[in-house]
């Protein structure tokens, strides 16, 4: 197996939002929603190209006028037609694999999405992989639509190859039930290039439909860095599963049989929304871009210290913080909304 899965902050051609419409569970929040897209696609285009999957042309419409009217650089934003449920870019969008030798030639893999075990309608968004590819894709690279379901908020990888998950996500009965957790390993090994597997055993966040994905609790920075959210209210519900979590990270060991360097990042005040249920605030929710670290916040008191602290795994990026409170409302956070697409991934993309 020569290609790998290419970590976030390997170089890229753009970043993918697929776009909130009427049609879906958006529609009563679209107001508050689509200025945090809007502030989103300036921040990327600002350093690299901007995909926006468009549900119809009069969304496409839409958009394009959101859009001058921030007066972003449309030059800079590629646009996708294609129709879609919802707009989780993370899980429903490709993973995209560089060859080892010749990291211009690309692997994208399109996962089967199943709405997080079929919690949610997700037959458009599946299909969102293959519209994205046939209009936007460079010529050489080779798209594979695979029957195992995964997604992208689900993993994480580092620059070994080292791949690093959650059992609880994994390894649910509502993903590939057939499968145990040698043969998911022996399949990422295949088709993303895995050379080892950290299973993270412990960790949730309430309000989460995800079941634990990897990117609601511990990320990997360059350098052997993990970095993960902290819990210190020990009256918080969340204390013990998380401190159960940071004791198994102070666990793993590198390649090396050295221990990861830790990160750790504060925990945000609860948030509920009008209904009382708790909504997944969490600053592990980044996305690396060229160059810089959009950092969700959440107008709490530890906003700065998030930032602050994703500076020091990241110190050659420019952090910046995004008021995410509207995306939570709909119980995912920055991270689950974009797709990052690795450097050759566009048709004509030179910057």
């Amino acid at each position: 197996m020569n290609f790998r899965l290419l970590p976030e902050w390997a170089e890229q051609d753009a970043v993918m939002l697929t776009w909130p419409h009427k049609h879906t569970d958006w529609a009563d929040n679209l107001a508050r929603v689509e200025p945090v897209y809007v502030e989103l696609a300036k921040h990327i285009t600002h350093y690299q190209f901007l995909v926006v999957v468009a549900h119809d042309e009069a969304l496409k419409a839409h958009i394009t006028a959101l859009l001058n009217q921030a007066n972003i650089n449309l030059e800079r934003v590629h646009f996708v037609v294609t129709p879609t449920n919802d707009t989780w870019a993370r899980d429903h969008g490709p993973l995209t694999c560089a060859n080892i030798n010749d990291e211009t030639k690309l692997k994208v893999y399109d996962f089967t999405f199943n709405g997080w075990g079929n919690k949610f309608e997700s037959t458009l968004d599946n299909q969102i992989n293959k519209a994205v590819v046939e209009q936007l894709s460079h010529a050489n690279n080779d798209y594979q639509a695979l029957d195992m379901v995964l997604e992208g908020g689900g993993i994480e990888i580092n620059e070994h190859g080292v791949l690093l998950t959650t059992s609880e996500c994994l390894l649910n009965k509502n993903r590939n039930p057939d499968l145990s957790s040698q043969d998911i390993e022996t399949l990422l090994k295949t088709h993303l290039g895995a050379t080892d597997f950290l299973w993270v055993d412990h960790g949730y966040l309430a309000g989460d439909d995800t079941d634990s994905h990897i990117d609601t609790l511990v990320r990997f920075a360059p350098n052997n860095t993990l970095v993960y959210v902290q819990c210190d209210d020990e009256n918080d519900e969340h204390f013990t599963a998380l401190k159960a979590m940071e004791n198994q990270l102070k666990s793993f060991k590198t390649a090396g049989n050295t221990p990861y360097t830790l990160v750790e990042l504060p925990w945000p005040k609860a948030a509920y929304d009008d209904e009382n249920s708790r909504l997944p605030a969490t600053y592990a929710n980044y996305l690396i871009i060229n160059n810089a670290v959009l950092v969700p916040t959440y107008n709490d008191v530890n906003d700065d210290r998030a930032l602050a602290q994703v500076q020091i795994a990241y110190p050659q990026h420019t952090i910046i913080g995004v008021n995410c409170q509207p995306i939570i409302e709909q119980f995912g956070s920055l991270h689950c909304i974009t797709m990052q697409l690795p450097r050759g991934f566009l048709a004509g993309a030179a910057q």
